[in-house]
């Protein structure tokens, strides 16, 4: 790795498994993010039907019974990505970014089908809702170990002057999912009556993924490499290694990762907020997950694009202060006037400044570690931080509409995690034009 001042202190790289960084097409890298997007699909659309999915797996009586078990089983999926950044990610940094993305592939598809194929609580009893957590774990750990190699991928092959805009399809082509189930939640409601979609309707979305899965494998089969690692390490001897020397950034990435992790799901969320909270249609409702994905996708895009120009921390900052400032008066909005162009006009505004924010942090972590170790701990940040914090977003959200009875709960949180997050990105170093090579 590159020597980097932080605090003062310069830290150097071990001298190990340097990266191999051949240039790869365009075709490639939409490859790799195409792959990303689908278990990010599979990943989100439970949240667009946790209402649904809360009724069908979780019978509990009360207005927040079954939907608060919903969104605790959906933050169950998140408890398992440590487990996913370990083991793959470390695997990632041995065998390289390729197969690594391969397995992922795999466990994901088998937690969606689980999801798509599972009979209700009516039917099987108590199996049901056990067989929902497992393969929400299972799609969590393939999640947790997606996004270093794939992260790890766009960077290497990215030319020095686009690696911010490279690593920002990262979480574009997460946009790409979120439009894609809002889409397809707008049209099942659409299509469906309250009582189909209820009783098999919800199931449809992860029955159209699994159908997408020969295209992803294939695809990720014919991408190339860019890392092989000859120095036969173990899993541990990397994970110790992450933790040793580099373990002031893995700190101030989950911290930075926090208020992306709470407003990401505060914009899933929005679903669930629409109708259980704002009265709203389904079908205005899973709009908003389609209008959030269209603009995450977009300003992802523009946050990558503007790094490369203007450095990684302006972008980083000044997106996260302007939502912290704006989200309470936005939901003061809201709850006075709920409506579709209101509701929307939130999500917008909620969507577009997460994403740019997010898509420099997509970078400047990945841009601090050295390649013998880059997947791995881009895993490690991400899992653990939208563990601790994503994870528990939703069901700390829906719980304290219920007990505050305020549905301006949602921007209180975020504004206050915001708060944390930017005391840690105002702590990184300035990462443009740095060395990633070695």
């Amino acid at each position: 790795m590159h020597t980097t001042t932080f605090g003062g202190a310069a830290v150097a790289a071990p001298a190990t498994a340097p990266a191999a960084r051949p240039a790869i097409s365009r075709k490639a890298v939409a490859a790799a993010v195409t792959g990303n997007a689908l278990e990010f699909y599979d990943f989100v659309i439970y949240a667009y039907f946790a209402v649904y999915i809360g009724r069908a797996f979780f019978p509990v009586s009360g207005e927040f019974g079954s939907l608060l078990l919903s969104a605790a089983t959906f933050g169950v999926g998140f408890f398992t990505r440590p487990l996913g950044a370990v083991l793959i990610g470390a695997f990632a940094d041995r065998a390289g970014r390729k197969p690594a993305m391969l397995l992922t592939v795999g466990l994901i598809t088998v937690g969606t089908l689980g999801m798509a194929a599972t009979p209700g609580y009516d039917s099987i009893g108590i199996a049901a809702p056990m067989i929902v957590v497992a393969c929400r774990l299972l799609q969590g750990l393939a999640l947790g170990g997606e996004v270093g190699p794939a992260t790890a991928l766009l960077i290497e092959a990215a030319p020095p002057h686009r690696r911010a805009l490279y690593a920002s399809w990262q979480l574009a082509s997460q946009g790409i999912a979120v439009a894609v189930g809002g889409l397809l939640g707008v049209l099942v409601s659409m299509a469906l009556t309250p009582q189909q979609l209820a009783d098999w309707g919800w199931r449809l979305p992860f029955v159209l993924s699994l159908l997408l899965v020969p295209v992803a494998v294939y695809i990720r089969r014919n991408l190339p490499e860019t890392f092989e690692d000859n120095g036969g390490r173990s899993t541990g001897e990397i994970v110790g290694g992450v933790f040793r020397q580099h373990r002031r950034y893995l700190v101030l990435g989950v911290l930075v990762t926090l208020s992306g992790a709470v407003s990401s799901q505060i914009g899933n969320y929005m679903t669930t907020y629409a109708i259980q909270t704002l009265k709203l249609p389904a079908t205005v409702a899973q709009a908003s997950a389609l209008v959030g994905g269209i603009m995450t996708f977009i300003f992802a895009l523009a946050g990558g694009w503007l790094c490369d120009r203007r450095g990684r921390k302006v972008v980083l900052l000044a997106p996260r202060v302007l939502l912290m400032l704006s989200i309470v008066p936005l939901f003061l909005w809201l709850d006075a006037a709920p409506g579709v162009f209101s509701f929307l006009m939130v999500t917008v505004v909620l969507a577009s400044l997460t994403a740019m924010s997010a898509a420099a942090a997509m970078v400047v972590v990945p841009e601090l570690l050295p390649a013998a170790f880059r997947s791995t701990g881009i895993s490690l940040v991400y899992a653990i931080g939208t563990t601790l914090f994503g994870g528990t977003t939703q069901f700390a959200v829906t719980g304290l509409i219920a007990w505050t009875g305020s549905p301006l709960a949602p921007a209180w949180y975020l504004a206050v995690t915001s708060v944390v997050s930017l005391v840690a990105m105002a702590m990184l170093p300035e990462t443009r034009g740095v060395d990633i090579s070695k």
